[in-house]
């Protein structure tokens, strides 16, 4: 029987397999990522440093948070306490290093911001720090209704042209899937220099405590059913821009992964599954996709990557609006 090859590559890293730890707070400590590798991960995506702890210093953030927050005290709960978050700016780069040296893996540092700055120059010192490839986790949430969306995305474009000045590394660019037209911002953040697009990133949405009348954090676990969107674009985007692709947002299971080659990405990137269920997951999802594998005839993740895109299938409009008047119209077979 032929050996299955599981390799792929992704911001031109060769990994073993497509499974990839997406940031989380297992990268917070050497010996969870570790755990990773010797689960069979391929590589492991460090959490977030954010623009906020690297200006957390200088008085004008504080200023600025903290404006209006007397008058309406309920309001405090928007924000974070950035210290008790996470590390500081100097300590994400020492741990980040001592898991480059403990591991033999992939280990990707990332960013989470969206102005241009003094900020950007720590995408030199993650590469200094020893890190493969950086992701920048673009996180910004429009609340001025005078910001055009053509000025928000010329930030982001701005951004990425501006750590790919500072650094070598291939950059990856999480994106949210709210942009007017998703397949023109992918090119456009790619003639900036992005090497790899992750899709999507996940809002999380905060809730009201009407009994302590605050704002609370509400995370939830994503479901493999939110693997439809990020899916659907890889699936349309893939050979119509020259980037790697990382599908993030639903991926539990084996079928999760396979779906996301077939789509046309490198990797599959995981974290509520490995949050929620432990260690003990990859090793499962690697042997079933290897089963799947076996039985449908498939030597290698190569083989089946894009086999399901948009410029492979036999019916395009599958992915277009032709699908969704035919989705709709299904219903009145479920009609009383």
């Amino acid at each position: 029987m032929t050996a299955l090859d599981f390799t792929t590559s992704y911001l031109g890293l060769e990994l073993k397999n497509p499974l990839v730890a997406s940031a989380s707070p297992l990268s917070k400590k050497v010996d969870s990522v570790r755990r990773l590798e010797d689960a069979g991960v391929a590589a492991v995506v460090m959490y977030s440093l954010f623009e906020e702890q690297i200006t957390h210093e200088s008085q004008e953030l504080d200023h600025y948070l903290e404006r209006g927050t007397h008058s309406y005290a309920e309001s405090l709960g928007y924000f974070p306490d950035l210290d008790y978050y996470n590390l500081g700016p100097e300590p994400y780069l020492e741990h980040l290093h001592r898991i480059k040296q403990a591991v033999s893996i992939p280990v990707i540092g990332s960013l989470n911001g969206v102005s241009s700055g003094g900020w950007v120059e720590y995408a030199h010192k993650i590469e200094q720090a020893g890190a493969d490839a950086l992701e920048l986790n673009i996180y910004y949430l429009p609340t001025d209704i005078d910001l055009s969306g053509a000025e928000l995305e010329v930030a982001y474009v701005t951004l990425v042209r501006d750590i790919r000045a500072k650094v070598k590394l291939p950059i990856a660019v999480k994106l949210s899937p709210f942009f007017t037209s998703i397949p023109n911002m992918a090119k456009r953040l790619v003639e900036a220099g992005a090497n790899g697009l992750v899709l999507f990133n996940r809002f999380y949405q905060p809730d009201f405590d009407l009994d302590e009348l605050r704002v609370v954090p509400d995370l939830e676990f994503s479901t493999s059913h939110e693997l439809r969107l990020p899916l659907r674009w890889i699936a349309i985007l893939y050979g119509q821009v020259a980037v790697d692709f990382a599908l993030t947002s639903g991926v539990h299971t084996a079928h999760d992964v396979l779906k996301a080659m077939m789509a046309g990405a490198s990797v599959a990137m995981m974290a509520s599954e490995l949050l929620a269920r432990g260690f003990g997951r990859p090793p499962r999802i690697l042997a079933e996709i290897k089963r799947w594998m076996e039985e449908n005839e498939y030597t290698s993740i190569a083989q089946m990557k894009g086999c399901m895109s948009q410029r492979a299938v036999a019916e395009p409009a599958a992915f277009e609006r032709a699908n969704y008047m035919k989705a709709l119209n299904s219903f009145d077979y479920y009609l009383p």
